[in-house]
C-alpha cells in the first residue's frame, strides 16, 4: 500500500518516491495536447532564457509556455492546449517554460520517478503508478502559489490517488472544482485575459488520452515523453 503525500509548489523539493507534478490550467494539459499532435518530446525548463538558449542548440525545436500567463517574446507557442489542437508537431522537440508546472518538475530533485499530470491523462498516470508499486507517491500541487488555492490541481491529485487505490469514481465532482478554483473563478469573471474559453473546456475533461507523461533526466536535461498505457 502506497503512502500519499501532498506538497505545494514551494515544497516541491520535498517530494519523494514517485513524484507527480500537477498543472491542470494549463501546462500539463498543453503538454498532453502537444503529444497528441505528434510531438516527440518536451524539455521542461525554469526560465525564458534557458528555453531560448536550448532552442538554439536543437535544430527544429520549438518553444512554448508563458510568463504571468502570456506568451513571452520569441516563443513559438503560448501555454494553450486549444492553440495546439490543429498544430503539426510531428516528431518535434518542444521546450516548455511555465510559471508553475515546469517549475515543479525542475524542483522535484528527490524523485525516484517523475510524472507530469493533469486531468486529461489522470487515469493513465494512475495506471503507471499502480504498475510501479511505489512505497511513496508525492503530489506537487503547483497551483497553490501566489495567493491561489490551486484547487483544480488538488482535485486532480485526489482523483489520481483514488484511482490508484482502486476506486473507479465518477470524475465529474473533481472536474467541477476546476471551475470553482481561484483560477477558475478568475476565468468566469473575465479577470484572466490569458485563459481562453477553449483552454478551460479542454482542461476540465478527464482521461482524454491513453498515455502518461514520465519525465527523466537525460544528459543534464529533463525530458518528458508520452508513454502509452493499456487502460
Amino acid at each position: 500500500m502506497s503512502e500519499f503525500k501532498y506538497y505545494a509548489l514551494a515544497e516541491a523539493e520535498k517530494g519523494q518516491g514517485a513524484v507527480v507534478v500537477i498543472d491542470v490550467l494549463r501546462a500539463f494539459t498543453t503538454a498532453a495536447f502537444a503529444f497528441d499532435r505528434g510531438a516527440e518530446r518536451i524539455l521542461p525548463v525554469s526560465t525564458v532564457d534557458e528555453a531560448l538558449a536550448l532552442r538554439r542548440e536543437i535544430p527544429g525545436a520549438l518553444v512554448m509556455g508563458e510568463v504571468d500567463g502570456f506568451k513571452p517574446e520569441g516563443f513559438d507557442h503560448s501555454n494553450s492546449p486549444g492553440a495546439l489542437r490543429n498544430a503539426d508537431l510531428a516528431s518535434r522537440t518542444l521546450i516548455q517554460r511555465t510559471s508553475a508546472g515546469t517549475q515543479g518538475l525542475v524542483r522535484a530533485v528527490q524523485a525516484e520517478a517523475l510524472y507530469a499530470a493533469s486531468f486529461v491523462v489522470a487515469r493513465a498516470t494512475a495506471q503507471k503508478l499502480i504498475e510501479g508499486q511505489y512505497d511513496v507517491i508525492s503530489f506537487v500541487v503547483t497551483g497553490i502559489s501566489e495567493g491561489r488555492d490551486g484547487d483544480e490541481d488538488l482535485a486532480c491529485a485526489e482523483y489520481v490517488q483514488a484511482l490508484v487505490q482502486g476506486e473507479d469514481l465518477d470524475p465529474e465532482p473533481y472536474l467541477a472544482r476546476v471551475g470553482t478554483s481561484t483560477v477558475g473563478r478568475g476565468f468566469a469573471d473575465g479577470s484572466l485575459g490569458y485563459l481562453l474559453q477553449e483552454d478551460f473546456k479542454l482542461s476540465a475533461r478527464a482521461n482524454t488520452f491513453g498515455f502518461a507523461m514520465p519525465v527523466k533526466r537525460v544528459e543534464g536535461c529533463l525530458v518528458m515523453t508520452p508513454e502509452p498505457v493499456r487502460l
